[in-house]
């Protein structure tokens, strides 16, 4: 798919949560060996499209469970940036299986600052905020998130959007797998919550540009994350 599609220099490719994989609990079979074979992936693709590339898969925890990260590479194939999940999915006995991250992580994508998270992590929106404290302008969502929950995905990347005045970028599953079916509805959303891009059920591309004067514009004219409570926002 990516070599089907032009995808111009510099640009910031991402893939969904476990990618290579499909979402599963079975950490011993998923987790990354050394050396990694999706990073390796992940770092030849970005050098071969001269991107900047994101995506999700599994590592292991002191503990023996797995990390649930995403992972970034840099044009020269160069690991960039590394979040592990914050907020495992309790319901669906993901803490059983993965430990949580504890640490919100920014990078630069040329003048952009990006903040990744991981599926389940769009539902607490106080990490969003922390990141956009930091600087962020686009907050990049990766995800295996199921159909029957199709309209809190998209209710909350909108959301997201909006209250940090910031792009979002919401990449999820497509397909079935034994358990569940899920629904593609990846987006990209712009700081007003406007859809710039939306995917269907089907695997496919979904791509936007994206405009920083844009961000910066949106924020000053209507500045209401000026109003910010800090002490009620605190990293």
């Amino acid at each position: 798919m990516l070599e089907a599609a032009s995808i111009p220099a510099g640009a910031l490719i991402v893939l969904p949560e476990m990618f290579s994989t499909g979402f599963s609990m079975n950490v011993a079979g998923i987790h990354e060996q050394e050396p990694s074979e999706t990073e390796a992936f992940l770092a030849n693709a970005a050098r071969h499209y001269q991107a900047f590339l994101l995506g999700g898969l599994v590592t292991r925890a002191p503990d023996g469970r797995g990390r649930n990260e995403a992972v970034v590479f840099d044009p020269d194939g160069k690991l960039f940036c590394r979040y592990c999940k914050i907020h495992p999915f309790s319901f669906g006995g993901e803490t059983r299986h993965y430990a949580g991250g504890s640490e919100i992580v920014t990078f630069r994508w040329h003048d952009f600052v990006v903040a990744p998270f991981v599926c389940y992590d769009l539902r607490f929106p106080e990490i969003f905020r922390i990141a956009t404290q930091r600087g962020a302008h686009l907050l990049a969502v990766i995800a295996n998130w199921p159909a029957r929950r199709v309209n809190h995905w998209v209710a909350l990347l909108r959301a997201r959007a909006i209250e940090n005045q910031a792009y979002v970028v919401g990449v999820n599953r497509a397909g079935n797998d034994p358990k569940l079916a899920y629904p593609g509805r990846s987006l990209i959303i712009d700081p007003q919550g406007e859809v710039a891009a939306e995917g269907s059920e089907a695997e496919q591309m979904v791509s936007a540009d994206v405009d920083l004067a844009k961000v910066i514009s949106w924020r000053n004219e209507f500045p209401a994350l000026r109003d910010m409570r800090a002490e009620f926002v605190r990293s």
